[in-house]
């Protein structure tokens, strides 16, 4: 049945002459490239979000997101060493749950990933916004925010999208070694944090700890709060290593770099987030905090530390465009892997000879992201890009399952340690945290798959290239 045809595991690296990725990247690249996505705007602008739907439990909520994460990253690891080519898990679902599944996968990250960035333009506006104003220079509130915020346009946003796509254009490489760089720099300005708030924590801070309980429930002023409802949001905070799996085409030898580059990055993130979200939940109140637009640097003035707030608002300014790099550049290549298979059109996915970089879709997709962060609101686009994100772990998670058993011999360069109990937490947490997002995501969620699947039957499917 064409509904489920399947790419062949032993062609998935084939790629004619003119639409083929060059592998310039190493490890050091992809750890960079993941602690450079999984470490931004989900610590330094949503940390507020979560802590103002779960109070100081949102320590909690951390904890549990992160365990979910990492078994989808060793579950992306495994696929990813197996099949080295750029699309993660919409390239893997191909190969191992058909066609029909891998688009409506393909298409799920097509919106993970245009939010995620458009989430990260909007947060890094609002930190550019504030050390303009510590400078000296007041950017007029019509330009600095979308109508949901009394704005017109959030013109920072649109700006910081194109700045990030003409470096993509300039070069792989170069890309992920600045990327390398700015890194970083957004270590120091969180270790610069931790060191000036974990001394003022104030065990007073975290009581009472829990209080609007653990599952998902609607309060009084009509907004969903508890832990899980707080897991569901900065969930977003954690993922990033799937952006490494997108540089698969593009990694020298990936049998060996890809699984240091996933695993590699989320041990070191996990460290780092628990330990700032304990530096400011244990430093402040989170009803001071959990409506701002830049918590760390509001926690840092409170406490009377003004030069170091302007220096974390200073790196926020430079480094939180390398998450915007990392899901940007993941944006790019999902949207161009659909295109090499004809799913989109085909003109989309043609790389240029100099650069080595698909020059056409990656300005495509800077339109598409810049027009979403000039007017999207933070803590809706954020909670629907992780509806998109917790399909497609639950689709990778799949794709290990189905693999083991119908190519149990077929060669990985790591294998998932305790994959039939991996596996199904991932599913089964992943599954728990998309139930757990506002009831308005799921809806806005569906209505999405609805617009794919009636464009993959109208368009993708008569154009697919394995069809022909």
């Amino acid at each position: 049945m064409s509904w489920h045809r399947r790419k062949s595991l032993d062609t998935i690296t084939q790629h004619e002459e003119g639409r083929r990725l060059v592998p310039t990247l190493t490890w050091p690249h992809l750890v960079a490239l993941g602690i450079g996505a999984i470490v931004g705007t989900g610590i330094y602008t949503l940390i507020g979000v979560g802590a103002d739907k779960a109070g100081p439990a949102v320590l909690l909520s951390f904890v549990i997101a992160g365990m979910v994460c990492a078994c989808a990253a060793l579950a992306y690891a495994e696929m990813a060493t197996m099949m080295p080519a750029a699309g993660s898990a919409y390239t893997y679902s191909y190969a191992a749950l058909g066609e029909t599944l891998a688009w409506i996968v393909g298409w799920s990250l097509i919106l993970e990933y245009s939010l995620v960035v458009s989430t990260v333009a909007v947060g890094w506006s609002g930190y550019f916004v504030g050390f303009m104003q510590w400078v000296g220079i007041t950017i007029p509130p019509a330009l600095a925010a979308g109508p949901h915020a009394g704005g017109i346009i959030n013109l920072p946003a649109i700006l910081i999208t194109f700045a990030v796509a003409g470096l993509l254009i300039a070069g792989t490489r170069e890309s992920a070694t600045l990327n390398a760089v700015l890194v970083v720099v957004k270590l120091i300005a969180l270790a610069v944090f931790i060191a000036i708030a974990l001394p003022a924590f104030d065990a007073g801070n975290l009581q009472p700890f829990m209080p609007y309980g653990f599952p998902k429930s609607m309060g009084a002023d009509g907004v969903e709060r508890g832990v899980m409802a707080a897991a569901a949001i900065i969930f977003f905070a954690f993922y990033g290593f799937d952006a490494i799996s997108t540089a698969a085409e593009e990694t020298k030898d990936p049998s060996r770099n890809l699984s240091i580059g996933i695993i590699g990055s989320m041990i070191g993130c996990t460290l780092i987030y628990v330990l700032v979200a304990l530096a400011a939940v244990g430093a402040m109140a989170y009803t001071v905090f959990g409506q701002s637009a830049e918590p760390l640097a509001l926690i840092l003035r409170e406490l009377g530390h003004g030069t170091a707030a302007a220096a974390i608002g200073i790196a926020a300014v430079i480094a939180l465009p390398t998450v915007l790099l990392a899901f940007f550049y993941g944006q790019s290549r999902i949207f161009f892997v659909m295109s090499r298979d004809g799913l989109l059109p085909r003109s989309l996915s043609l790389v240029n000879p100099r650069t080595g970089t698909p020059v056409a879709i990656t300005v495509f997709t800077a339109i598409l992201v810049a027009a979403l962060a000039g007017v999207a609101r933070l803590d809706e686009i954020a909670a629907l890009a992780n509806a998109g994100t917790l399909v497609a772990f639950i689709a990778v998670s799949v794709c290990l399952l189905v693999l083991r058993k119908r190519e149990p011999d077929r060669a990985r360069g790591f294998r998932t340690p305790l994959a039939w109990m991996v596996a199904p937490l991932a599913i089964l947490g992943c599954a728990y945290l998309f139930w757990s997002l506002p009831q308005k995501t799921q809806l806005y969620f569906l209505a999405w798959n609805v617009v794919g699947f009636v464009l993959y039957v109208a368009y993708a499917r008569r154009n697919s290239q394995l069809g022909r």
